[in-house]
């Protein structure tokens, strides 16, 4: 159950993104379309996964004085095998995501996890975990790629869903979509939906506002 518990909670209740605000980057920037989304999504998840396990086998033995200097070379070297898969068997794909693959080395979701947790735990926590963080990063960015291609092209991972007036149809792309900004604003409001519903993940004011006076009679 702890390790379920571990899993699960970075999905919603503890989402990396809508909860943490981190790795927003890469969901504004590669979430035009729900395959990228799901790429960069997977990416992510597998170099987050393997760093915690690595990190987490030789945690014992890192000198505290480099041990972040560690950890940015091993998530570097994944980072570097996973961009050389993509381009040997997914190439198109990774001209489209461009060099946001190689800044998941730079992203505070993978070396905020290995530093907070993996460092300080067992192999199979520390992956699980990582494994749950990475599912509510890839959550986030599935739920804003699917928006933005479905409204902005009239598609889902380049499957017809709306046909649009070029071809007879009744939908006007909305291009705005395909810009950042609409990534921007589609974020906050799944950020607020969310809030809304936890309303325990809604931060306390640090100056809270001073009660109003009342009107002199």
């Amino acid at each position: 159950m702890r390790l379920w518990g571990t899993l699960t909670d970075p999905i919603l209740r503890q989402n990396p993104v809508t909860l943490q605000i981190l790795g927003i980057c890469s969901a504004l920037a590669v979430t035009t379309t729900l395959a990228a989304a799901i790429t960069m999504s997977a990416a992510l998840t597998v170099v987050v996964v393997a760093a915690a396990g690595i990190i987490s086998l030789i945690r014992r033995h890192l000198p505290s004085s480099i041990r972040l200097i560690v950890q940015i070379i091993i998530v570097a070297s994944l980072v570097i095998v996973v961009d050389q898969f993509l381009q040997a068997f997914f190439y198109e794909m990774s001209q489209r995501l461009s060099v946001f693959v190689s800044l998941i080395a730079t992203n505070c979701v993978v070396l905020g996890r290995t530093e907070s947790f993996a460092i300080h735990n067992p192999p199979v926590p520390a992956m699980t975990d990582a494994l749950g963080n990475g599912l509510g990063y890839s959550l986030v960015l599935v739920i804003i790629g699917s928006i933005r291609e479905l409204f902005g092209q009239g598609t889902l991972l380049g499957n017809e869903m709306f046909r649009t007036i070029e071809q007879g149809g009744w939908f006007e792309p909305l291009s705005l979509m395909l810009l950042a900004p609409s990534a921007f604003f589609l974020l906050g409001g799944l950020v607020w939906a969310i809030r809304s519903w936890r309303v325990e993940q809604v931060e306390i004011p640090e100056h809270p506002l001073a009660p109003a006076e009342e009107p002199r009679g």
